[in-house]
């Protein structure tokens, strides 16, 4: 077998070598992160926890902040990297949808999703942005992207003609920025109890009500 070819056989298994070893880091980032809180984990105990090196994790992810960095994106999105807002599975559902209640119980339903996903994350992004700049940073691009969306679907449910008139985009899109927030989540389904289902059906019976003309 020449060395041309050899190379060219052994690419895609060293493809999902990688692929495996971003995984397994990203995984223990995650476990560590949400057990002892990010300031008090180390990459050195993110490598032990994954079973590979300081140099691996540097190389295979990125240092600290890009660890959170890519558990956030990779929990919005539900792959294992970052996907633009406009891509996403459901944002295409939801944009193909014909009707305000439609796009809502979509909505709704992928919101109950990521939240089940980005949760414990979340919340350990805000406990360090208090004292890490670079996690601050993040937690403020993620912020102002979340609240641009937001008019993107205020502007995608006035287009169905279902919108109340009295609203405005920017009104709309703060309600909905309010009740999508991670931290609603967690009180109502952390600390009060709520089931993920009795969420998903609270917040596009809220949002529905609220918003849409009878």
């Amino acid at each position: 077998m020449s060395e041309n070819v050899k190379r060219r056989y052994d690419a895609p298994r060293r493809a999902e070598r990688a692929a495996a070893t971003r995984r397994a880091v990203l995984a223990a980032a995650r476990a560590l992160f949400t057990e002892r809180g990010y300031a008090k984990t180390s990459v050195s105990d993110i490598a032990e926890l994954a079973g590979t090196s300081v140099d691996t994790v540097y190389g295979s992810v990125g240092r600290k902040p890009v660890l959170l960095r890519e558990l956030v994106e990779s929990a919005l999105s539900g792959t294992d990297h970052a996907v633009p807002a406009a891509e996403r599975d459901y944002v295409v559902q939801v944009r193909a949808a014909r009707t305000g209640r439609e796009k809502i119980d979509l909505y709704a339903a992928a919101v109950t999703g990521i939240h089940t996903r980005l949760a414990p994350v979340f919340l350990a992004l805000r406990d360090a942005a208090a004292a890490d700049p670079a996690c601050a940073a993040l937690w403020r691009t993620i912020a102002e992207r979340r609240a641009r969306n937001m008019l993107d679907f205020a502007a995608d449910l006035r287009a169905t003609g279902h919108l109340r008139p009295d609203l405005t985009d920017d009104e709309v899109a703060d309600i909905v920025w309010s009740m999508n927030a991670v931290e609603y989540w967690v009180l109502l389904v952390h600390e009060r109890g709520w089931s993920p289902d009795r969420f998903r059906g609270w917040i596009a019976d809220a949002w529905a009500r609220s918003l849409l003309v009878s």
